[in-house]
């Protein structure tokens, strides 16, 4: 009896778990096709995704159609999505509650969205720009296209501020 009421809670905990990645992955991807609208209005526009998508393919950005680009900008703001579930649960694991913000807690929700932003940021500007050096945007643009990474980067974490504990609300 105590066996079988163990086994119903942790699976119960394992699906609740599920949901919060899942429901993080969809705040991602919503944060990512916000990002798209101003990242289509910069100057290079989706630079950083056809980047991206050339260091993926092993090819260089003029060969990376506007759909892949497109895919891989999305699929990158989903797995960042997963990432804030991820560190936003573990938060939550170890840290006391403050004050909640939808169905959140407001400061780890802060945090976790400061880190994702930073690591997104960072893997995209200092791992992924280098390894597009054979393309001549590392040599030539990599000033420019960090910057535009900088400013996406912001607006996915302020679309992800506000799209997360909407979502996580109905968790």
């Amino acid at each position: 009896m105590l066996v079988d009421i163990a086994l119903d809670t942790a699976a119960a905990q394992s699906i609740a778990s599920l949901i919060r990645l899942a429901l993080g992955a969809l705040a991602g991807l919503v944060a990512a096709v916000v990002m798209g609208v101003p990242m289509g209005r910069q100057e290079g526009g989706f630079t950083p995704a056809y980047v991206t998508a050339s260091v993926l393919r092993r090819t260089t950005p003029d060969e990376v159609s506007f759909r892949d680009a497109t895919v891989v900008h999305h699929g990158a703001g989903t797995l960042a999505g997963v990432l804030y579930a991820l560190v936003l649960t573990l938060g939550e694991a170890v840290a006391p509650s403050v004050g909640t913000l939808g169905g959140v807690d407001l400061l780890l929700h802060l945090v976790a969205v400061g880190l994702v932003v930073g690591f997104i940021y960072g893997f995209f500007a200092y791992v992924v720009l280098p390894r597009a050096g054979g393309s001549g945007i590392y040599e030539e643009q990599s000033t420019a296209v960090r910057g535009q990474w900088l400013r996406s980067s912001l607006v996915f974490g302020a679309a992800l501020a506000v799209v997360a504990p909407f979502l996580f609300a109905f968790a």
